[in-house]
């Protein structure tokens, strides 16, 4: 329970204290660690399964506001790119399905939400302040970082994401 709340209160510090500095950052560290978690859907997912695609890896909480404040924001952009192979995988940390799906039932996303029991890959990919993203490109690389609240469906980084895209074979 304490570290429960050793890391709300580092959430809610770290957030509020980024949610104006948080910028869509080039990533400089090493390739993405692995990711194989369970949804809500009761499917396996894996980050390898999607090659070829780019994915946005959100870790989130349900007691993080500046995570519940992005979340229709990350639903705007997958909208925008519907279509498109581009895949948004939202982990949670650690909470009970039914918290869960109590808080998606108001917030409406579409959008894979997985689970994170233990915080494994939480700690895999060093995301200790939430919410914490990185957008990963088809090739399976992590190009790009974000800590703290974000709007995903600004234009700019729209057309960061659009640019990270695949070219659709056939197309001239």
């Amino acid at each position: 329970m304490i570290a429960v709340l050793r890391l709300a209160a580092l959430c809610w510090l770290g957030a509020a204290a980024l949610v104006d500095a948080a910028e869509f950052k080039l990533w400089k560290g090493g390739p993405a660690p692995a990711l194989v978690l369970t949804g809500l859907d009761g499917r396996v997912h894996r980050l390898s399964d999607y090659r070829g695609r780019v994915v946005l890896v959100n870790f989130w909480a349900t007691w993080c506001e500046p995570c519940r404040d992005e979340m229709p924001s990350i639903q705007r952009l997958e909208q925008k790119l519907a279509g498109r192979p581009f895949t948004v995988l939202a982990v949670n940390l650690d909470e009970p399905e039914s918290r869960i799906r109590k808080f998606l039932a108001r917030a409406k996303v579409e959008f894979a939400v997985l689970l994170d029991p233990g915080r494994r890959a939480a700690r895999a990919w060093d995301a200790r302040i939430l919410p914490a993203s990185y957008v990963i490109g088809a090739d399976g690389r992590i190009r790009y970082h974000v800590v703290g609240e974000f709007e995903w469906d600004n234009e700019h980084v729209v057309s960061r994401i659009t640019e990270l895209l695949p070219a659709v074979r056939g197309r001239r």
